[in-house]
């Protein structure tokens, strides 16, 4: 009889033996018969290639191997951290070379596959390397939206010029992303949202002028520590200054919502697009958080007006 082995707290907390086998990311395909899943290639366990899983039969077929993945004048595949299918699913969207931005890994490289004839273009034009964040596709499957250096772009598929929505961000301003209060209180990272009709981004702005820094000591990039200083707002201090805008996608002015109250005394914590593409739904919370307002926003002129609320003594 084989003999079990015994369960100890060394291998409960320091050896896989108990670990969680990882499964996906996976994305279901436009027929609801098949999804997709990276999975570690044959050739290289770093590398991983895409396989379709037909969900009746169970069979498997390879869509991108890694021989796929190699850039123009490489000869190392693409070390793929995420992927999106456009739309239509003719595109594929690859997150590679992936940093950390305080909890999770969300600036990196983008790169466009395009399966019909297997070209393979990096986006973000003269972007520094790992520059990119939130890089979404356009429902109309036309272009695609990315945060670069705290400002929008938005780029076509077709290789036409880049189109800079934003031009204020860096520094005390912040375009489609969140400051450090946001991420973790609200889990906010990914900061703007195209509209239904792909004709419009709507997004948040945050203006950290006013906060003290909170200064972090970054011992592994060099030889000698570096202060980092992280605008990080404490229990009586100023918050960030946060708005919301949309822009329409081909450039051009923002129209500010507005959005009552003090931007510094209230947060934004959640915006969507409304059941049409003239609207946002815009939740608003006090900054004690014992008033919660839902508003539904025009795009064109940005009036709101407010459609639920909810209030109570203590939290909400």
């Amino acid at each position: 009889m084989q003999v079990q082995p015994t369960l100890t707290l060394e291998r409960l907390f320091s050896s896989d033996d108990f670990k969680v086998q990882p499964f996906g990311p996976a994305r279901w395909l436009l027929d609801d018969a098949g999804y997709t899943i990276l999975e570690t290639a044959v050739s290289d366990p770093k590398i991983k290639e895409l396989a379709r899983y037909d969900i009746h039969s169970g069979e498997r077929t390879l869509l991108v191997t890694a021989a796929q993945l190699k850039p123009q004048g490489s000869d190392t595949p693409l070390l793929i951290d995420d992927y999106q299918w456009s739309p239509d699913k003719t595109h594929l969207l690859i997150f590679s070379n992936s940093q950390r931005v305080w909890r999770e890994k969300t600036r990196g490289d983008y790169w466009l596959l395009r399966l019909a004839d297997g070209q393979l273009t990096q986006l973000g034009g003269d972007a520094p390397a790992a520059s990119l964040m939130f890089a979404k596709f356009s429902p109309d499957n036309r272009a695609v939206a990315y945060v670069r250096q705290q400002n929008i772009y938005v780029e076509p598929l077709t290789g036409g010029p880049i189109i800079q929505l934003t031009d204020d961000g860096g520094g005390d301003i912040i375009n489609g992303t969140s400051d450090w209060a946001y991420e973790e209180e609200f889990r906010l990272r990914d900061g703007f949202r195209w509209s239904p009709d792909s004709q419009h981004i709507a997004y948040w702005q945050f203006d950290t002028s006013g906060i003290e820094p909170f200064y972090l000591i970054n011992n592994t990039d060099s030889l000698y520590p570096r202060l980092l200083p992280l605008p990080y707002p404490k229990v009586g201090t100023t918050n960030a200054a946060c708005r919301l805008g949309v822009v329409p996608a081909s450039g051009g002015a923002t129209t500010w919502f507005d959005v009552p109250g003090d931007p510094r005394q209230h947060y934004i914590p959640k915006m969507e697009w409304a059941a049409t593409h003239d609207e946002i739904a815009i939740q608003q919370l006090t900054r004690r958080q014992n008033e919660n307002r839902v508003l539904l926003g025009r795009i064109a002129d940005g009036t709101t007006r407010t459609i639920f609320t909810e209030t109570d003594a203590a939290w909400v």
